[in-house]
């Protein structure tokens, strides 16, 4: 199937939702262990019992492009006969100088076809472009095909959080994961090179 990576505007895709959804066998079983010489913590990959299918109607707040508290956002995706078939939207985090990947999704008759290696290049290009020092994005301990990804595009563990979702993220098996991808030209706060805002 032929695409193309376009500009999504904001005037025309504000509020579009992203039915980021997944099923997974397996997850990585997050224990934190404290003892006098400090904390100890590990990421060991285990199989459900059954699959585990995690779906955008089971949240409060799904996922849309453009949400009011990503200010500046930009967004870019294939466009099949009027509908969104693709998305990366990217947020510049001026204080720390990343690029946050705010959402990143295919669908089905997409997948496979390299398209999600051309939407991060898009994040990876823009922070070379820009001076970020770093790429970063959010997922969950439980969705194992995408940290499988992240890690093939060259992202890294960067941290966790085990209470995002829930006070009980640890035992509900689906923890937030922060991963990133560093920038080699810059390892500082201060971008290298003014951004440039989207034309």
């Amino acid at each position: 199937m032929n695409y193309r990576i376009e500009y999504l505007p904001r005037e025309r895709w504000k509020g579009e939702l992203v039915p980021i959804g997944y099923t997974t066998d397996d997850y990585f079983d997050v224990s934190v262990t404290q003892s006098p010489a400090g904390f100890a913590v590990s990421f060991e990959k285990k199989p459900f019992p059954a699959p585990v299918t995690h779906s955008p109607e089971e949240y409060d707040f799904p996922d849309r492009l453009y949400a009011d508290w990503w200010d500046g956002a930009e967004a870019y995706g294939v466009v099949l006969d009027g509908r969104l078939a693709a998305a990366i939207e990217l947020w510049y985090e001026e204080w720390s100088n990343r690029l946050r990947v705010t959402e990143l999704w295919v669908s089905e008759p997409l997948r496979g076809q390299g398209v999600g290696h051309a939407l991060m290049d898009i994040a990876r290009e823009h922070a070379i472009r820009d001076g970020c020092r770093a790429v970063m994005l959010e997922t969950q301990s439980c969705n194992t095909n995408a940290i499988g990804f992240y890690l093939h595009e060259g992202f890294t563990l960067i941290g966790f959080d085990a209470c995002a979702y829930h006070n009980h993220d640890l035992a509900r098996r689906e923890v937030r994961m922060e991963m990133g991808w560093f920038n080699p030209a810059v390892s500082g706060r201060k971008p290298s090179s003014p951004r440039k805002e989207q034309a």
